[in-house]
Protein backbone atom coordinates (compact mmCIF):
# COMPACT_ATOMS: atom_id res chain seq x y z
CA UNK A 1 0.00 0.00 0.00
CA UNK A 2 1.43 3.34 -0.97
CA UNK A 3 1.76 6.48 1.07
CA UNK A 4 -0.24 9.49 -0.02
CA UNK A 5 -1.92 12.70 1.12
CA UNK A 6 -5.56 13.65 0.63
CA UNK A 7 -7.27 17.00 0.17
CA UNK A 8 -8.07 17.28 3.91
CA UNK A 9 -4.35 17.46 4.68
CA UNK A 10 -4.28 13.90 5.94
CA UNK A 11 -1.20 11.83 5.17
CA UNK A 12 -1.77 8.08 4.84
CA UNK A 13 0.82 5.37 5.26
CA UNK A 14 0.81 1.62 5.63
CA UNK A 15 2.42 0.39 8.84
CA UNK A 16 2.83 -3.35 8.14
CA UNK A 17 4.52 -4.01 11.49
CA UNK A 18 1.31 -2.90 13.23
CA UNK A 19 -0.93 -4.19 10.41
CA UNK A 20 -2.69 -0.87 9.99
CA UNK A 21 -3.11 2.04 7.64
CA UNK A 22 -2.38 5.22 9.55
CA UNK A 23 -3.71 8.74 9.04
CA UNK A 24 -1.52 11.61 10.21
CA UNK A 25 -2.27 15.30 10.40
CA UNK A 26 0.71 17.63 10.80
CA UNK A 27 2.83 14.59 11.62
CA UNK A 28 0.60 13.41 14.47
CA UNK A 29 -1.22 10.10 14.43
CA UNK A 30 -4.91 10.97 13.93
CA UNK A 31 -6.36 7.51 13.38
CA UNK A 32 -5.97 4.15 11.72
CA UNK A 33 -7.67 1.16 10.13
CA UNK A 34 -6.29 -2.12 11.45
CA UNK A 35 -6.20 -5.04 9.04
CA UNK A 36 -5.37 -8.72 9.04
CA UNK A 37 -3.67 -9.99 5.93
CA UNK A 38 -2.35 -13.19 7.48
CA UNK A 39 -3.96 -15.10 4.63
CA UNK A 40 -1.64 -13.38 2.18
CA UNK A 41 -2.65 -11.73 -1.06
CA UNK A 42 -4.67 -14.79 -2.11
CA UNK A 43 -7.23 -14.12 0.65
CA UNK A 44 -9.45 -11.05 1.04
CA UNK A 45 -8.06 -8.28 3.23
CA UNK A 46 -9.82 -8.32 6.63
CA UNK A 47 -10.47 -4.81 7.92
CA UNK A 48 -10.85 -5.35 11.65
CA UNK A 49 -10.93 -1.99 13.45
CA UNK A 50 -11.15 1.75 12.76
CA UNK A 51 -10.07 4.25 15.38
CA UNK A 52 -9.75 8.03 15.44
CA UNK A 53 -7.90 9.65 18.31
CA UNK A 54 -10.12 12.00 20.36
CA UNK A 55 -8.21 15.16 19.40
CA UNK A 56 -9.03 14.50 15.73
CA UNK A 57 -12.69 13.47 15.95
CA UNK A 58 -15.15 15.37 13.80
CA UNK A 59 -12.66 16.16 11.03
CA UNK A 60 -13.63 13.41 8.62
CA UNK A 61 -10.62 11.25 9.43
CA UNK A 62 -12.54 7.96 9.69
CA UNK A 63 -14.32 8.49 6.38
CA UNK A 64 -11.10 9.52 4.66
CA UNK A 65 -9.39 6.40 6.03
CA UNK A 66 -12.23 4.16 4.82
CA UNK A 67 -12.12 5.68 1.33
CA UNK A 68 -8.31 5.47 1.17
CA UNK A 69 -8.17 1.83 2.29
CA UNK A 70 -10.97 0.75 -0.05
CA UNK A 71 -9.60 2.72 -3.01
CA UNK A 72 -6.24 1.02 -2.41
CA UNK A 73 -7.85 -2.42 -2.35
CA UNK A 74 -9.73 -1.61 -5.55
CA UNK A 75 -6.58 -0.44 -7.33
CA UNK A 76 -4.79 -3.67 -6.39
CA UNK A 77 -7.73 -5.85 -7.43
CA UNK A 78 -8.25 -7.06 -3.85
CA UNK A 79 -11.45 -8.00 -2.08
CA UNK A 80 -12.16 -7.05 1.52
CA UNK A 81 -13.95 -8.48 4.53
CA UNK A 82 -15.36 -5.55 6.52
CA UNK A 83 -15.10 -7.12 9.99
CA UNK A 84 -15.05 -3.59 11.44
CA UNK A 85 -18.56 -2.21 11.96
CA UNK A 86 -17.50 1.29 10.86
CA UNK A 87 -16.13 0.04 7.53
CA UNK A 88 -19.21 -2.16 6.98
CA UNK A 89 -21.54 0.79 7.60
CA UNK A 90 -19.42 3.08 5.42
CA UNK A 91 -19.68 0.62 2.53
CA UNK A 92 -23.48 0.42 3.01
CA UNK A 93 -23.61 4.23 2.71
CA UNK A 94 -21.35 4.17 -0.37
CA UNK A 95 -22.74 1.32 -2.48
CA UNK A 96 -20.21 1.93 -5.26
CA UNK A 97 -17.75 0.11 -2.96
CA UNK A 98 -20.02 -2.91 -2.34
CA UNK A 99 -18.35 -4.87 -5.14
CA UNK A 100 -15.14 -5.00 -3.10
CA UNK A 101 -16.76 -7.08 -0.35
CA UNK A 102 -15.83 -10.75 -0.49
CA UNK A 103 -18.84 -13.04 -0.70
Amino acid sequence: MTDQRNTLGIDFADNPAEQRIEARIDGQLAGFVAYDDSGGRKQPLRLVHTEVLPAFEGRGVAGALARHVLDGARSRGERVVPACSYIATWIERHPDYAGLVAG
